[in-house]
């Protein structure tokens, strides 16, 4: 029972944490699957942008933690130019971002990229690349 009331309580906490950094009201979302429809990346994506959305609404950290979505999104603003009700998705997948690596889950480990192919990546994009996914 306290793991029910513990695993609410951190759900609950997440929704305010990502409603307070993004600035997005998550229930202005209706689900109607246009931000999934011209995204870009979406075929790479494991989870759809919508579900994304209905995941942060019900506090599901882990699930969308698990998922790729938030580290394929390229901040396009794709879906939120074509959002009927002008939800800003790019800002809740930057939000989840800054989360999960607040929880030391980094996504990229530098030392793991071969030498040969860190000599050919740009600086700025080396740089810009661990700022993103790194904690």
């Amino acid at each position: 029972m306290s793991v029910t009331i513990s695993s609410k309580r951190r759900g609950t906490e997440f929704v305010k944490k990502v409603k307070e950094l993004s600035g997005e009201n998550l229930h202005l979302c209706y689900q109607c699957g246009m931000c999934s429809g011209v995204c870009p990346a979406a075929s790479n994506m494991d989870l759809s942008p919508r579900q994304v959305i209905e995941l942060a609404r019900l506090g599901m950290q882990n699930e969308i933690v698990k998922s790729k979505t938030v580290w394929i999104c390229a901040s396009c603003l794709a879906c939120t130019v074509n959002c009927p009700r002008g939800f800003d998705l790019s800002r809740l997948m930057e939000a989840i971002r800054l989360l999960t690596l607040r929880r030391n889950v980094d996504h990229v480990k530098p030392e793991q990229i071969p030498p040969e192919e860190r000599d050919d990546i740009p600086q700025i994009a080396m740089v810009s690349g661990l700022r993103k996914f790194t904690g």
